[in-house]
């Protein structure tokens, strides 16, 4: 490695730790650790063991991310003085421990940005997915399910674990919703790059004039709240229905006459679940699901305004999209937020997301 080389790649650091500065708020967080930490040695502390490990899990969170970026400050300003010792002396030996510490400082460096595009309150939690297809029919409801497949890819590639909650067949081929779990670390941090409304444009191989067709398809994504928070439902405010459950041959549900929907009336928010083998079972998870949908309003404060949980949904239409999949005339898929690309949709459609999803974080840092 060239001297100028790490002189650069230094350069960029001092950048990027200063962005992790100003952005996370480092003296912030400094204080609001102290304040934790005195909470945690008041008398009674673990009286309310779940409220309590919230607030040590929370704690602990915080110290690692300050400790980590005092060690990389301290770190950074090491090779500084490493890298002006070998300027000024031209010594191969000190220049060859530069580019040792410098290898390793950069992979270190690496790991910090990300769990700081991951450290978001709710990152570490599993996600709720849903994907609905917009108008269009047959159409968009083919699209709905190839966004099913993309993130059934991308989750077994990170070695998630997926969970179809409610399935629900398309009139011809596709599917008209669905709704998913899926377990791992980290797994809302980075899915929740995904909402938004997802727009295709292809040779439709339902139309015998194999004609262009663009078709549009929104996914939801909300943490899975369970007892990390506390939500008061009244039982008069729900409408609890059962029916049986269905599926695509039963590929993905179990086929009983245990499926759940629940509505929650002041909101009109409704949720179902069939996953499970038993209507408890199915109505326990219907509950989860309800109360993470309730407390997003509740943080986003459109009570009244929703009569179903959109949080940042556009209509699922022309111009609204976050991202758009062109398979013809060319082959491409742009980020509109972000602006990143890739030439090639197969790998894309095949679970390929990290560099979008990233370049996404990175851009909302």
């Amino acid at each position: 490695m060239e001297l100028y080389e790490i002189k650069n790649g230094l350069t960029k650091a001092h950048l990027l730790m200063t962005e992790f500065y100003q952005s996370i708020d480092i003296e912030a967080y400094r204080r609001e650790i102290e304040g934790l930490t005195v909470i945690t040695l008041q008398e009674g502390f673990w009286d309310d063991a779940n409220k309590a490990k919230v607030t040590y899990d929370k704690l602990n969170k915080m110290k690692k991310t300050t400790d980590q970026y005092d060690l990389l400050e301290t770190t950074l300003t090491s090779l500084d003085e490493t890298y002006e010792l070998v300027k000024n002396t031209e010594d191969q030996e000190f220049k060859e421990i530069l580019e040792s510490d410098y290898t390793v400082f950069e992979k270190e460096l690496s790991k910090f940005e990300t769990m700081m595009l991951l450290s978001g309150e709710h990152d570490d939690l599993n996600a709720i997915v849903e994907i609905h297809p917009g108008a269009g029919g047959t159409e968009s409801q083919d699209w709905a399910e190839m966004l099913f497949r993309m993130y059934q890819r991308y989750a077994a590639n990170k070695g998630w674990k997926v969970e179809v909650l409610d399935y629900l067949d398309g009139d011809v081929a596709g599917i008209k919703s669905v709704t998913m779990l899926i377990k791992g670390d980290n797994v809302y941090g980075h899915l929740k790059a995904e909402k938004g409304v997802h727009r295709l444009v292809r040779l439709s191989p339902f139309d015998s004039a194999k004609r262009r067709h663009t078709s549009f398809a929104s996914v939801d994504v909300m943490p899975e709240f369970n007892n990390e928070i506390e939500i008061e439902i009244q039982s008069t405010d729900l409408k609890i229905d059962t029916y049986r459950a269905s599926g695509a041959g039963g590929q993905h549900i179990n086929k009983t006459d245990s499926a759940v929907r629940i509505t929650h009336l002041p909101t009109n928010i409704v949720v179902t679940c069939q996953s499970q083998r038993s209507q408890i079972q199915n109505r326990e998870q219907a509950m989860v699901m309800l109360k993470s949908k309730l407390y997003q309003l509740m943080l986003e404060k459109q009570a009244s305004e929703l009569k179903e949980l959109k949080g940042e949904q556009k209509e699922i239409a022309w111009g609204s999209q976050i991202r758009s999949y062109v398979l013809h005339p060319y082959s491409l898929v742009k980020d509109n937020r972000s602006g990143y690309e890739s030439n090639n949709p197969k790998a894309v459609l095949d679970g390929d997301l990290d560099g979008f999803i990233y370049a996404y974080l990175k851009s909302a840092l």
